[in-house]
């Protein structure tokens, strides 16, 4: 029996890494899935994987003209709607705050935090009728600590995503609602090159020389991969976790529990070294 038997699902960016995987998992633990994304050939092909508890609709998450078509759709087909993953986003622009554009920064919030903003505005009154429903926004470790994205217009926004889930759940926990978010931490997927000013796909099959790197950079000795995000969402998406409401879930590896070990202590070994100890 599968974690989601019975439940529908809206995942947004759900074209490729985070998302894609966590349409698969949905499926594969009994979801029925609508989700969505801009780029068509990818969308349509990974349709065709998942089969018919899956279906693909191009929408801009940016725009509430595309939410309600979105959420027509998934109510005309599924009749419900169980769960929201707010999941799309990307990269925003980098560099020092003396150089940072107008409109990159206003696109960026955009995408990053009026597309969740417009997700859970359009799907709140059909699970507060319901009185039942798991909202999951996708938040990051660089909203709880500065230096951990390429931009920090990136890290505010993700700030923005965590909060504002908080201050949702306190109205719908009332509808039996719940509002969450998760944060990753370095998942190996193509956000990193589009941050750098990449091209979308060939960003996304750069993914496998990433993953060494990654790996050095928290406790844990590997890269993080898109299921381990995807497990969490399907946790906070299921019946499991009835009394999780207003956290956020931090999924890193122990990026930012604090320094690491190994070179906290040979830095102590040279200390002791340069005092003649």
């Amino acid at each position: 029996m599968g974690m989601l038997d019975g439940k529908v699902a809206i995942i947004t960016g759900a074209t490729s890494g985070i998302g894609a995987r966590t349409a698969e998992l949905f499926v594969e633990e009994g979801a029925r899935v609508l989700f969505t994304g801009r780029r068509r050939p990818e969308g349509e092909a990974l349709q065709q994987r998942l089969g018919k508890a899956a279906r693909f609709e191009q929408a801009d998450a940016t725009v509430e003209a595309d939410w309600k078509r979105v959420l027509d759709q998934a109510l005309a087909q599924f009749g419900r709607l169980d769960c929201l993953f707010n999941n799309a986003g990307g990269p925003a622009p980098t560099g020092s705050i003396t150089g940072i554009p107008v409109e990159g920064f206003d696109a960026a919030m955009a995408l990053l935090v009026r597309s969740v903003m417009l997700g859970m505005k359009h799907a709140a009154p059909v699970m507060m009728r319901q009185c039942s429903g798991s909202i999951v926004n996708n938040g990051s470790i660089a909203a709880h600590l500065a230096g951990y994205s390429s931009s920090m217009v990136y890290a505010a926004a993700k700030a923005a995503v965590n909060h504002l889930s908080r201050c949702v759940a306190m109205e719908l926990g009332e509808h039996n609602v719940r509002v969450n978010s998760v944060s990753p931490g370095l998942i190996a997927t193509g956000i990193m090159p589009k941050a750098l000013g990449m091209e979308a796909g060939k960003a996304d099959r750069l993914v496998a020389e990433l993953a060494p790197r990654y790996a050095r950079m928290q406790p844990i000795p590997r890269a993080g991969a898109p299921d381990d995000i995807a497990q969490c969402v399907l946790w906070l998406a299921s019946e499991h976790s009835s009394f999780v409401n207003g956290t956020d879930i931090v999924v890193d590896g122990g990026m930012i529990g604090g320094r690491m070990y190994s070179p906290q202590q040979e830095g102590l070994k040279q200390m002791k070294a340069a005092l003649g100890l």
